[in-house]
């Protein structure tokens, strides 16, 4: 970039997703204009954003962060998705499914985005990312990490009931963990067959696409694509002290693989840098540092959870 600062505005700056692409365009001599609040996936959140660009009049481009939730769900569901997919609305409506007022409120969104953009002459391009895993600067628990970290959290959430009710008066606790994880199992339906990007690939695209003359339309920015017994296996082995458990209920264990396309994106010239893996061990080692997740310990109990050194040899019987 030259040496001239440009500035852009970024909504929901301190949330997940925001602080980090925050800390990215200001790596790129941006001058940023956040705003503390969230907007909310709704028709009229988007809208008054848009309003506000075509009043300013110095707008130059609107890069909206939608979700795979625009893209995911109908009736009849596809092996690889792509931008030319749209939720069905009616279906999540008819059939109720966890999440659907999510699904629906996302996909009207941005669909009612474009009919603005297009009647208002805006320059607009939605990005359209699938699970956002990785590390992150915020200091709770990211919404998406509870899904993605959910054989891990399941099994921790399990071992405080454990502490509670086995150990309270017998040794301190040695870690805590933020109620909102608790009965994470209920997020194994949502992980089985997910995509997933890094959240520094994310807010990369995000530059990338703001900067690129020729970029328009829709973006699907999916670094990779697995199931959930790709995940558990792969804590497993980075993280053996985690109780991940080996079977989920009411998963096939013979799952295929659900791609979303990144295809357009990358023929535009953006490449992905990270890996399952790196996601995953930023992600952990993050939460970790953040007193977020239970730090690693020396063995399992019984094979349900997780204590500390201390209270696991109390337990146990260990000198």
């Amino acid at each position: 970039m030259g040496s001239t600062s440009k500035t852009v505005c970024v909504t929901g700056a301190a949330g997940f997703i925001g602080s980090w692409l925050v800390m990215r365009l200001l790596e790129h001599n941006y001058t940023v204009r956040a705003t503390n609040e969230v907007i909310k996936p709704t028709i009229n959140g988007m809208l008054s954003i848009m309003k506000a660009c075509v009043n300013a009049k110095t707008v130059r481009k609107l890069v909206f962060t939608s979700s795979a939730a625009a893209v995911r769900f109908g009736e009849h569901e596809k092996t690889v998705y792509d931008e030319n997919c749209w939720t069905d609305v009616e279906f999540c409506r008819n059939k109720k499914m966890t999440g659907w007022m999510y699904f629906v409120s996302k996909s009207l969104a941005e669909q009612a985005a474009w009919k603005f953009a297009k009647e208002n002459n805006l320059d607009f391009i939605t990005i359209i990312p699938p699970l956002v895993v990785g590390s992150f600067l915020m200091p709770s628990m990211p919404p998406s990490l509870i899904t993605a970290l959910s054989p891990i959290t399941g099994t921790c959430c399990h071992a405080l009931v454990i502490i509670e009710h086995v150990v309270q008066f017998t040794c301190p606790l040695k870690f805590t963990l933020t109620c909102s994880i608790a009965g994470n199992e209920a997020h194994y339906s949502i992980l089985k067959q997910t995509q997933f990007v890094h959240l520094d690939d994310l807010c990369n695209a995000h530059i990338f696409l703001y900067e690129h003359p020729k970029a328009e339309g829709r973006y699907i920015c999916s670094g990779c694509d697995a199931t959930i017994h790709d995940v558990a296996k792969l804590l497993r082995e980075k993280f053996p002290e985690y109780n991940v458990p080996t079977k989920f209920k009411d998963v096939d264990e013979n799952l295929e693989i659900i791609s979303f396309s990144s295809k357009k994106i990358k023929e535009l010239g953006f490449g992905f840098k990270y890996n399952l893996e790196d996601m995953y061990v930023g992600a952990v080692e993050t939460c970790r540092g953040k007193g977020l997740l239970p730090p690693a310990v020396e063995k399992r109990v019984n094979g349900t959870g997780l204590l500390p050194p201390a209270a696991e040899k109390r337990v146990n019987g260990a000198s």
